[in-house]
């Protein structure tokens, strides 16, 4: 499926749910379902700065798409985590860096998240976008 595709998928599902509450809930169950990280990826250098809970996030290139795998000690955290990698993992370098991230607006996710977690959303795409150039540069070379 495109990046697209996947974010009209979100999009649907969260059309299901009449409040937010709900809404919750459901990120909350997606984070649970995350595949564990293995250990060797929750290094401090994994670490995504300017999230309120430790974020961390690793990538590798694969068949030449990024696979992402992540893991957060915050459970709705946890479930952002899960519906940026269910949109990114598994694409083309520079698919990730054309597309837009339409999703969470559409689904007022940003506007549902206090500041702080608001903040660390932007810091998490920014840092899926900067491993997608840098495994794109290496696709390159």
């Amino acid at each position: 499926m495109t990046i697209k595709e996947i974010q009209e998928e979100i999009i649907d599902e969260f059309s299901m749910f009449d409040d937010w509450m709900e809404r919750y809930e459901y990120i909350i169950d997606l984070g649970k379902s995350l595949p564990i990280i293995d250990a060797q990826f929750k290094l401090d250098e994994n670490l995504i700065n300017g999230c309120q809970s430790k974020v961390w996030l690793y990538s590798e290139l694969e068949n030449d798409t990024i696979k992402y795998t992540a893991d957060s000690d915050a459970i709705l955290t946890k479930g952002i985590v899960a519906l940026l990698l269910r949109v990114y993992s598994g694409q083309k370098p520079a698919d990730i860096l054309t597309a837009e991230t339409r999703f969470i607006d559409e689904i007022g996710l940003k506007e549902h998240l206090s500041p702080t977690r608001a903040n660390g959303l932007v810091s998490m795409v920014k840092q899926i976008k900067m491993y997608a150039i840098a495994q794109q540069t290496r696709l390159q070379n």
